[in-house]
């Protein structure tokens, strides 16, 4: 994994306490037994303060006052919508989720299953039951204790047809989950589900709170009582979310005490502030990264994160709308549009042609399909048959009196989007079909075009887990408002080779069926697969202890510090 950063270790030199000398000498005058007593006492002092304050030979010798504290201010283009796992789909409010949250399960640093809150968990032979011994003493973030109770009652918010969750189909194969006690849940399958684990990373939330109301309108969502290391502080819409260390929390309270999600939905602003120093840490755009943050000023100020990301950027088609219901119609599409121009001219290089949406980092990329690449005369023929005749006078397609044209939505503040937009725009212009470029805040575009299904095409990415079970974006079932299959996707080839991708725990036997369904997807062309773009990270060299991993870098950020002397807030 390729990673771009310039490390600072912190001070790292032990310290020690002092004793009072005339004191104890006073004393010893007095009465030698006297010194000899309390000499022992400050050796035994000594060393317990030694190991207290971590100054043992772990590299770990700071005075935790003096790294457990300060405030971090992250960059987002977007505000949230749901500060409720069950609910959000976006990854603003994901973000946010993550810190407030737990799962059962999480990704280590090596992107492997290890416990959350469940401190240990056991798969049966047949794969057919799950057991998790959950971790005594957790408590939510008003004080109440977390039990087998809250997981639960999870499982039933998520499953229940009232709820709308994109997240049901994780639960399609559960049979039964029970707690035979508060720290133990036992999920039982009706078959083998090889994501059964994964799934349970999904944030668990209080039954305490949600009992009794609409899941979906509960005020807690905007207010949220969690697990998590960080705690809801207060939500200014549009303007910044704000979390506060958890004292209590079971892995140990996180050193930054406070993490501010400050809504700036413009890149370039966001940059502005980054350098003026009234914002720690932002993504930046490819051209950012090229030309603002290579030089030797920047980096003496900031360091740099650079690794392949677990996710692909795309154009999906509205399948009800009619101009894309033709499969020689998408694949003409494909042929329109020049991938590797918006490569090179809007990432800057950082990021590879995608083919499907299996990124190059999963183990379920064919690198055997080849992408169509750009020609136009394919394009134009493929158009033809189709049935579209180009107007000799406005150079537009046209089939049964209508023009070839759609509006092509994508969300305010994303640059990189935006000019993809655009260079698409001007691309499929070529080929006669014309294209209207539309910028939507962030919440309503979710919630009013993407959830309702109320747009012709739209530009978009993806954010991917490490299995590649992706039935939720492709199966014929997770079409309802909400989910994740808005285009209206419908295959029934796919849709078997999902279901018997999540029976089947042989890899060699995976691989081969995603193969097929990245097969089906790339001569379909629901969406017109984009890219694969690095992720890039800008954190102001204050914060220690970011240690880049195969799962990036937020993975410890529980672990972050910033020394006393650097705070700024």
């Amino acid at each position: 994994m390729e990673k771009e950063y310039n490390g600072s270790e912190a001070d790292s030199s032990p310290r020690f306490r002092k004793g009072s000398s005339r004191l104890m000498d006073r004393m010893v005058k007095k009465n030698k037994m006297v010194k000899k007593i309390i000499f022992t006492a400050a050796v035994i002092l000594g060393i317990v303060v030694f190991f207290l304050t971590g100054n043992f030979f772990t590299g770990k010798n700071k005075k935790r006052e003096e790294i457990s504290g300060g405030a971090i201010i992250n960059a987002s283009i977007a505000d949230a919508s749901y500060l409720n796992p069950v609910l959000s789909s976006d990854s603003a409010s994901s973000d946010i989720n993550g810190l407030v949250f737990n799962g059962l399960v999480k990704y280590d640093k090596d992107l492997k299953l290890t416990g959350d809150l469940a401190k240990d968990f056991s798969v049966s032979e047949d794969n057919m039951r799950i057991t998790f011994n959950l971790r005594k003493g957790v408590k939510w973030h008003d004080g109440k204790e977390f039990t087998s109770k809250d997981v639960i009652f999870t499982y039933n918010a998520i499953i229940s047809s009232s709820t709308k969750t994109p997240h049901s189909s994780n639960f399609d194969k559960v049979k039964k989950v029970s707690a035979p006690g508060p720290y133990r849940i036992i999920v039982e399958y009706t078959e083998p589900y090889s994501p059964a684990l994964e799934s349970w990373g999904m944030g668990i939330i209080p039954e305490h709170i949600y009992s009794g109301t609409d899941i979906n309108n509960n005020p807690h969502n905007r207010n949220p009582v969690g697990t998590g290391s960080y705690k809801f502080g207060n939500w200014r819409t549009d303007d910044r979310i704000v979390l506060e260390a958890y004292d209590e929390y079971f892995e140990g309270r996180p050193e930054i005490g406070r993490f501010i999600y400050k809504i700036i939905p413009d890149q370039s602003v966001q940059f502005m502030e980054l350098r003026r120093g009234t914002i720690d840490w932002m993504n930046p755009t490819p051209d950012q990264w090229v030309s603002e943050t290579s030089g030797k000023d920047f980096q003496s100020n900031y360091n740099r994160y650079r690794y392949p990301s677990f996710g692909f950027t795309y154009m999906a088609f509205n399948l009800d709308n009619p101009f894309f219901k033709s499969e020689k119609v998408r694949r003409a599409i494909s042929y329109g549009v020049d991938k590797q121009e918006i490569i090179e001219s809007v990432l800057r290089g950082l990021g590879t042609v995608a083919t499907g949406p299996y990124p190059p980092v999963s183990w379920a990329y064919d690198e055997e399909i080849k992408d169509y690449g750009y020609n136009p005369r394919k394009a134009l023929e493929l158009l033809r048959q189709a049935g579209w005749v180009r107007d000799e006078t406005t150079g537009i397609l046209t089939k049964d009196g209508h023009e070839f044209q759609f509006t092509l939505m994508t969300n305010q503040g994303n640059q990189t989007r935006k000019l993809s937009a655009e260079i698409i725009q001007d691309q499929l212009k070529d080929i006669g079909i014309r294209v209207k470029v539309r910028i939507q805040e962030w919440s309503s575009f979710i919630n009013q075009y993407i959830d309702k299904r109320q747009f012709d095409a739209v530009l978009l990415g993806w954010s991917l887990s490490v299995d590649p079970d992706q039935y939720p974006l492709w199966h014929s079932s997770q079409v309802s408002e909400g989910q994740y299959n808005f285009t209206g996707f419908k295959d029934s080839r796919v849709d078997e080779l999902l279901e018997e991708g999540r029976r089947i725990f042989d890899l060699k036997k995976r691989k081969k069926i995603y193969k097929e369904i990245h097969n089906i997807l790339h001569k379909k062309q629901p969406y017109l697969f984009l890219y694969f773009s690095d992720t890039k990270h800008v954190v102001n060299k204050r914060f220690k202890n970011i240690n880049p991993q195969k799962a990036g870098i937020n993975y410890n950020f529980t672990e972050w510090y910033v020394p006393e002397k650097l705070r700024k807030y």
